[in-house]
């Protein structure tokens, strides 16, 4: 059961209204502001795809949606919450604008979670006066509703303490957390798809695959793998019965190969951009976004159903996430949670103590 009673989400693009389907959806009240006048046009379109996968999750019934309430300022959004998630465009000075009014109006309690995709907390807590040891990076993945995972990174005036809370309240709401130990920019999981799609420009720059080809060389290869084992535990099988250091011995010396262009980036331009459109239109067959949104929806809730029945009935990597996530949704839907210990000792013990310095983060 979540330990959260009431949350904010600051924007309602593509990330910001799938925070909010996964909050309302485990039966939290969100309210959100986003100057958009289409933001509700835009987020009934994003519930209702949550809905559907949500009830494929659990057939037999979801818990009682959290009410959704459209604000007017942000002030108004964050008044009265407990957690804060911000979800605006990755531009340093807008983060600073709605990170410094959110600091000005949120209960001091409140945990502030930004779901930036490579800005260091650090640089984004210099607009917040009163409590940015309170201020988080909460970076989930598209669609935030079904995929699990969110990272967590510290800024070097967060406390400890607002880390730990942080990481409870993602976990109530069926997510994975996962605290970066060190702050850098562009965490790990952006880092690792930027290299892939630097690679990938050139290869259709090139003319070496189309768009269709390298997504099926993705998918029909080792995106299943990683799927199920990430990229580590593969390459460990793969080094047969002495495991990783013969596969580091077979394979370390290819690294000094030509075989990348990784630190090149192809140059930007209409041509390119053209080229890929192109390709990318041709790909999909005539199917709107919103097919496949479903589409993508479906078949991850299927993977995901699909890992949850291995290891003997317990789950495999995020099947095991999954299988009790959707218990858990199950239990909230037969019956009303009742106010937990475990959320009033969060809520007691969320870091607002102001008078103590934050300790600064060795250098390393």
């Amino acid at each position: 059961m979540s330990i959260v009673n009431k949350a904010a989400a600051i924007g309602g693009g593509v990330i910001g209204a799938g925070w909010v389907a996964r909050l309302l959806l485990n039966g939290i009240d969100v309210s959100i502001f986003d100057p958009d006048p289409e933001a509700s046009r835009k987020v009934s379109e994003v519930m209702k795809g949550a809905r559907r996968a949500y009830k494929q999750m659990v057939p037999g019934g979801l818990p009682k949606e959290g009410k959704l309430t459209f604000a007017k300022t942000i002030a108004e959004a964050v008044a009265d919450a407990d957690f804060i998630q911000e979800s605006v465009p990755e531009r340093l000075d807008l983060k600073h604008r709605v990170l410094a009014e959110i600091d000005t109006h949120a209960p001091a309690n409140a945990i502030v979670g930004s779901s930036t995709s490579g800005i260091k907390p650090t640089d984004m807590q210099v607009a917040m006066k009163k409590h940015p040891e309170r201020l988080v990076v909460g970076h989930p993945f598209n669609p935030v509703y079904l995929l699990p995972l969110v990272e967590i990174v510290g800024g070097e005036q967060t406390f400890p303490e607002a880390i730990e809370v942080a990481r409870e309240i993602y976990a109530s709401i069926g997510m994975k957390p996962v605290v970066i130990r060190k702050e850098i920019e562009a965490f790990v999981g952006d880092r690792l798809l930027e290299a892939a799609w630097r690679e990938a420009l050139w290869l259709i720059k090139d003319g070496i695959c189309t768009v269709e080809e390298l997504d099926d060389i993705m998918r029909y290869g080792f995106g299943l793998r990683w799927a199920q084992m990430g990229m580590f535990q593969v390459y460990r099988v793969a080094g047969g019965e002495a495991g990783m250091r013969h596969f580091m011995a077979q394979f370390g010396p290819c690294l000094k190969w030509p075989w990348t262009k990784l630190m090149d980036v192809p140059e930007f331009n209409d041509e390119l951009v053209d080229l890929i459109a192109t390709q990318s239109d041709d790909q999909a067959h005539g199917l709107s976004i919103r097919e496949l949104e479903k589409i993508r929806d479906d078949n991850l809730v299927a993977i995901m159903d699909a890992l949850s029945k291995q290891n003997k009935g317990k789950g495999w990597g995020a099947g095991a996430l999954h299988k009790d996530y959707t218990k858990q949704l199950a239990k909230l839907a037969a019956k009303k949670p009742e106010a937990s210990k475990a959320a009033e000792k969060a809520k007691a013990g969320k870091p607002v103590k102001k008078a103590e310095k934050p300790k600064k983060k060795k250098k390393g």
